[in-house]
């Protein structure tokens, strides 16, 4: 196995994930950037990135860092970092099908000694029963013999500038006990709130996958519990504030899930788990209900728009927001766009505003339209959907301008005071 003084690394994938890691790996080794998306990679030679997760004078510190699309450049490396996707499908099954691409990918260059760790989402037991027969029938290498691999979770939250990549302890794990020194020790170079080295690749693995699983049905309760207290007519912010002076109460507020963790996670546990002959049961009531949150805002609006408008007439409502959450450019997930889905097309016209949202990634997404400038006295109906600060700081009595005379206001994460909405989660 190589030594730790011979690592050169390569990140296999440039988004979310992958280029902070490339980032702080570059400020200390020699790292090879590598991404398909040619135009990804001429903004961050540029400077630039899409994502906001780094910005130019991060990108200019990390002068040991290199970009590139052509395989070849990878030879020189030993130490590969894989950082691609792994959503699930329309029918909720996990897509693998960019981890066995740049499975693929590796293996066309590994060499004997090399590491491999893989840091995308996966169900248990992936690493070595899905990613390492690609690696060894790509390499003609044996697994354990000839190369390693190890399991290193992404935690990144994205938009978030408190919890960045350094500040976030780091699972780490290896396929023996010299690989997993040597990952953990790699990560520790740049990990400054410490490393967890776990007992296998597939505890690693497990541990992920039930972080968002256990968020995800934490706010499915609280996404229920705001149906029950809006037939009772409580305010669910109020109510978790009084129960929140208990010191063990966990502060998890309702609203839309979506995203590429929390709304994608569990399906990965479940799937494996169903693969394995047991039905999970509340992990599926939960993304279930989760899932449902968008019909549920819509319906309720349109219940509400019902009892004041004319029979027939088309209802123009604005929804400010897209992304799957606020300051953040990330549309991948969002429970926005089943929320504007879920308004009968025949009465509803639907208008979507969000400053965040980068026009080349919403290229395509011809359901939405997605507007550039706010005109006022419009609308019927308002959603904030998505408390963008430059959305908040407009404050209520500008966005309620952009609304007839008695139109209402959907605050769906209680961003302004309770007496400014007509309905709130």
């Amino acid at each position: 196995m190589i030594n730790i003084d011979d690592v050169k690394i390569a990140v296999i994938g440039l988004g979310y994930v992958g280029l902070p890691l490339a980032v702080e790996f570059g400020k200390v080794r020699s790292v090879v950037g590598f991404d398909v998306n040619q135009s990804r990679l001429n903004e961050l030679r540029a400077g630039v990135d899409s994502t906001k997760e780094t910005n130019r004078e991060e990108l200019a510190a990390a002068k040991n860092l290199t970009f590139t699309s052509n395989a070849s450049d990878l030879a020189g490396c030993n130490f590969y970092i894989v950082t691609v996707p792994t959503p699930v499908n329309v029918d909720k099954i996990p897509d693998l099908s960019m981890l066995a691409s740049a499975s693929t990918l590796v293996g066309g260059v590994l060499k004997k000694g090399d590491v491999v760790v893989y840091e995308s989402t996966v169900y248990p037991g992936a690493t070595e029963e899905d990613c390492v027969p690609i690696l060894e029938k790509c390499s003609k290498l044996k697994f354990n013999e000839d190369f390693f691999c190890g399991y290193s979770p992404e935690r990144i939250n994205p938009g978030d500038k408190e919890h960045t990549l350094t500040k976030i302890m780091k699972v780490t794990s290896g396929s023996n006990e010299a690989c997993a020194a040597l990952v953990d020790d790699l990560y520790s170079e740049i990990i400054t709130a410490g490393t967890y080295k776990a007992e296998s690749i597939k505890v690693a693995e497990a541990a992920k996958v039930i972080e968002n699983t256990q968020r995800d049905l934490n706010i499915a309760l609280m996404n229920e519990l705001s149906k029950i207290f809006n037939k009772m007519d409580l305010d669910t912010e109020a109510v978790l504030r009084a129960a929140g002076t208990k010191w063990n109460f966990l502060p998890f507020k309702p609203g839309l899930v979506g995203g590429h963790c929390i709304g994608v996670d569990p399906y990965y546990l479940t799937h494996k788990s169903m693969e394995l002959g047991y039905k999970p049961e509340i992990i599926l009531a939960g993304r279930k209900l989760n899932d449902d949150m968008s019909s549920y805002v819509a319906s309720t609006m349109v219940s509400m728009l019902a009892e004041q408008v004319q029979h027939n007439q088309v209802n123009r409502v604005l929804v400010l927001g897209l992304t799957f959450k606020e300051n953040c450019p990330d549309i991948r997930n969002s429970k926005v766009f089943d929320l504007v889905e879920a308004f009968p097309s025949d009465h509803y016209e639907i208008e979507v505003y969000d400053p965040w949202v980068n026009r080349a990634d919403f290229s395509g997404q011809s359901t939405i339209n997605l507007i550039d400038e706010l005109a006022e006295n419009c609308y019927s109906g308002i959603i904030l959907a998505v408390p963008h600060d430059c959305l908040v700081e407009l404050g209520i009595e500008e966005i309620k301008r952009k609304g007839k005379d008695g139109a209402l206001f959907f605050d769906l994460k209680s961003a302004f005071d309770k007496n400014a909405s007509d309905f709130r989660l």
